[in-house]
């Protein structure tokens, strides 16, 4: 009897396995294809990460590469073209991908001319998922670089090419104070001291070489020695707009040094050239023809005007003038006294000089002209900032970098650019 009973135990038991045996098939058999799709799924998305990794180090480094040309004043386009070429270099495919360039941002904390925005897309393909959709995945990346000055310049020549592009000579000594010397030309003499000239400035900056013949003088902290082979800095006046011509003027009879005139702005087709007394009434004045000349013994005065030289006119003061004008602060050419047309020819030379009591308060900028500076004399509070293609000082004065008050803004120098977004 206990035998037999024994026998249905193992029996049952034989059974129930057998039938345990035959569900774990059956429910192995039913995961598998979702054991599998996961690990594809997984495989998949794991692509994708690094797919989308390699987009964003492309998308950076060409946010960096538009950086750069920005900060150089490169026109839109060549900031475009070169942020293209440096995104294709890191991976990214015009072929299967799109690219946006944007100088300001359009939208993030950054949206600053400094700022350049760069938004790239790739296609991806899909594995796995292709079974429910076979389009390709688009992924994303976008990257923002933005350049900043960690310090300022009095002196900006803008020539990329030109020897002795910021020269200081004769007998002069030019005190810069909390400011730099910077030159954008590659030539190896780009910022040249010599004779018995002296200069005592934070730093000198170079995109080329420098020569000094013993009267430069170093007083930043930062700055040990000149700093050569540098970036080039940013024309920080490159979006500032030609003023418009105004009400036609011309000049009344002026009896040499007896006259007493005062001029009101407007457009001045045959040029300005000022003798006696002369009071100029605030506001722009265009000015082409023979351009802005102060007589010998003139006496110039004027605040919040902008004078802008149109068609190659020039600016020629006499050694032994009394010039006092000062630039608007506020508005749209704050800071700026003296404007040069971007179309000038490069060979035209502007000649500012007047007796020891003279004085030029705001910018001097001739993007495409030098500046002949030969008076011993600046702005108030040493506010006379020139940013030309060229820059020759043969003259003696202390210039000062903070010009806020006087509604000149920062003429930038030494630079870096950092990833911001």
């Amino acid at each position: 009897m206990k035998l037999h009973r024994s026998r249905d135990v193992l029996r049952a038991i034989r059974r129930r396995a057998s039938s345990e045996t035959g569900n774990v098939a059956i429910m192995f058999a039913l995961a598998m294809p979702l054991v599998v799709g996961a690990g594809a799924l997984g495989v998949e998305t794991n692509y994708q990460y690094i797919q989308q990794t390699h987009l964003q180090v492309a998308a950076d480094a060409a946010a960096y590469a538009g950086a750069l040309d920005n900060r150089a004043s490169a026109p839109s386009d060549v900031i475009a073209a070169d942020a293209s070429a440096i995104a294709t270099s890191n991976g990214w495919s015009s072929t299967i991908g799109t690219i946006q360039v944007r100088t300001p941002p359009t939208s993030g904390p950054n949206q600053v001319p400094a700022a350049t925005e760069v938004v790239l897309s790739q296609k991806v393909p899909r594995f796995f998922t292709a079974y429910f959709n076979r389009q390709p995945m688009v992924i994303h990346a976008r990257a923002v670089a933005i350049y900043t000055t960690a310090a300022n310049a009095c002196i900006l020549a803008l020539s990329k090419t030109a020897s002795q592009a910021v020269q200081v000579q004769g007998n002069t000594t030019v005190t810069l104070v909390s400011c730099d010397v910077m030159s954008n030309s590659i030539a190896s003499d780009a910022v040249n001291v010599w004779g018995s000239a002296k200069l005592s400035t934070d730093c000198v900056v170079s995109a080329g070489g420098y020569t000094n013949n013993g009267g430069l003088t170093l007083t930043g902290p930062t700055c040990p020695s000149v700093v050569t082979q540098a970036p080039r800095a940013h024309d920080p006046y490159a979006g500032l707009p030609t003023p418009a011509t105004g009400v036609t003027r011309s000049l009344p009879n002026m009896n040499g040094s007896n006259s007493n005139v005062t001029l009101l702005p407007g457009y001045y087709s045959g040029g300005m050239d000022l003798k006696g007394t002369v009071t100029l009434s605030p506001g722009v004045y265009y000015v082409s023809g023979t351009g802005f000349n102060v007589g010998s013994n003139a006496v110039v005065t004027g605040t919040d005007v902008t004078i802008y030289l149109a068609a190659g006119a020039q600016v020629s003061m006499q050694g032994n003038s009394h010039v006092t004008l000062a630039a608007p602060t506020s508005g749209t050419y704050s800071g700026i006294l003296f404007f040069g047309d971007r179309a000038g020819a490069t060979t035209a030379v502007n000649q500012f000089n007047g007796d020891s009591s003279s004085s030029l308060t705001g910018d001097l900028y001739f993007p495409t002209q030098s500046v002949t500076y030969q008076g011993n004399y600046s702005g108030l509070d040493g506010c006379t900032h020139v940013v030309a293609d060229t820059v020759t000082w043969t003259g003696s004065a202390t210039i000062s970098v903070d010009c806020t008050k006087h509604g000149e803004g920062g003429i930038p120098a030494r630079q870096s650019i950092k990833m911001v977004e």
